[in-house]
């Protein structure tokens, strides 16, 4: 019969517990926004629909054309715009104060 060994994920006294990176101000990185806020381009159509068919568009334009190409790049970058521009309307709007 085997002995019992604790290990340290059993034991919390022995246990190595990473401490976290520090982060701009002291504060956890997780509560901060990363990289840039999106721009919405309102000049994409206002309407759901319209975006999914635009949406449907740009992801056939992506996948005919050989990764990595241009042409991959540039409907990447219209399905990224489409898609905050869906977000942007989905949004919910916020409520009344009072």
């Amino acid at each position: 019969m085997a002995k019992k060994k604790a290990k340290d994920r059993d034991d919390p006294k022995s246990a190595k517990v990473a401490k976290p990176a520090k982060a701009a101000g002291g504060q956890h990185h997780a509560a901060q926004a990363h990289g840039q806020p999106a721009h919405v381009d309102t000049s994409l159509p206002a309407t759901r629909p319209e975006l999914l068919a635009l949406h449907a568009a740009a992801r056939q334009r992506r996948n005919a054309a050989p990764l990595d190409s241009p042409a991959f790049r540039a409907a990447v970058v219209d399905l990224e715009r489409i898609e905050v521009r869906v977000a942007a309307i989905e949004q919910a709007p916020d409520p009344p104060r009072g």
